[in-house]
């Protein structure tokens, strides 16, 4: 492909206006062509925010250009996700499809396996993969500065008592809604990552603002094949700030506190390509802790959302691999479901392990 890859953005809520505009527009080679939107107020953000865009109103125009677009990127709520996915598999268009793939696993799995038959490219909007503490957790696993590790620690705890009626807070299955597979989806997808496959799972999961809604407080707790526990935590009820990472591992441990700032930085105006983009300062830098009570500052590795899209352009392109494999957001549903019937039952869930693992640990 020669020229600038031409996008499809559906959705411009939260994640197509503060995510994957941004992001594709700081992305050399790729140029948002139209952008699909219903909301009156929405379009007119687009059309201030994407000069290079047609405004429309339905994903139907999409459709109807397919011969002149390279990708679409799929930004909406999750009851849409597969249904808008099949559509663009129909109009043989590349797809990236906004986490999670699908409310449910089956269904994701059924969408993978019909974009492998026709040969189309689908991914995964992971983004969480390229935070900058995330990053740097992957760094002291791979380097071996910790020792083995027998135990990772990973939260996403935030303040945020009020209801605000959104559809991430509406109980039925089919909206997708819930912290399991809002925030969860990236915290498991980052266990996965460093850790390998999952061969037991419990889990913990409570509705506190609305008994009646979608759960807002959770605990998953996972036994990787490799050995390694993860222990993860979400909740929107969480005055008092925990640490966003602790590792443990024979020789030492690294503690980390506070989000990434990537998500900030985009909700208020920065590009990737500023100064100073995904970097922290050193006030918040974790802290590595190793034999003999030894404990230092440890640099946090620069945040990079925008490899994400440089990475999907070189993919579509050059035919390299995606930047997150659909089969990795299968597995990630799949711990999810398998977390759904253990808080159900209260009982461990063990999952039989593949002959060959599909990821080994890093």
């Amino acid at each position: 492909m020669t020229g600038d890859l031409r996008v499809a953005l559906i959705g411009y809520g939260h994640a197509g206006a503060v995510f994957h505009a941004p992001l594709i527009r700081a992305t050399p080679g790729l140029q948002v062509t139209v952008v699909v939107t219903r909301d009156p107020e929405r379009q007119a953000r687009a059309r201030r925010d994407v000069s290079t865009a047609v405004v429309v109103d339905t994903a139907e125009r999409v459709w109807e250009r397919a011969g002149d677009l390279d990708l679409v990127v799929i930004a909406v709520p999750n009851r849409f996700h597969v249904p808008l996915a099949r559509a663009a598999l129909a109009a043989r268009l590349p797809t990236v499809v906004d986490k999670p793939l699908a409310p449910d696993a089956g269904a994701a799995r059924l969408l993978m396996e019909a974009f492998a038959r026709a040969h189309v490219l689908l991914t995964v909007f992971h983004n969480r993969r390229w935070d900058g503490d995330f990053l740097t957790v992957q760094r002291l696993v791979r380097d071996d500065r910790l020792g083995p590790v027998h135990r990772f620690e990973s939260r996403f705890e935030r303040w945020r008592p009020a209801l605000r009626g959104v559809w991430r807070e509406w109980p039925d299955p089919a909206d997708g809604g819930g912290l399991l597979l809002d925030l969860g989806s990236h915290l498991i997808d980052q266990s996965l990552l460093l850790f390998g496959s999952v061969s037991e799972v419990y889990a913990e999961l409570d509705a506190r603002r609305d008994r009646e809604g979608a759960e807002d407080d959770a605990f998953v707790s996972l036994v990787h094949a490799s050995g390694v526990r993860s222990h993860l935590w979400m909740s929107a009820l969480a005055a008092s700030p925990a640490p966003r990472y602790r590792v443990l591992g024979r020789r030492g441990a690294f503690t980390k506190y506070g989000e990434d700032g990537q998500e900030s930085a985009l909700r208020a105006g920065a590009r990737p390509g500023d100064a100073g983009w995904g970097q922290e300062t050193p006030d918040r830098w974790g802290w590595l802790e190793t034999d003999g009570g030894h404990r230092e500052r440890e640099t946090t590795e620069p945040g990079a959302y925008d490899r994400f899209y440089s990475a999907l352009s070189r993919a579509l392109r050059e035919g390299t691999a995606p930047p997150v494999e659909v089969q990795a957001a299968v597995d990630g549903l799949e711990v999810i479901e398998a977390a759904r019937h253990a808080a159900a039952t209260g009982c461990r869930v063990r999952r039989s392990q593949p002959a060959a693992e599909r990821r080994r640990p890093r």
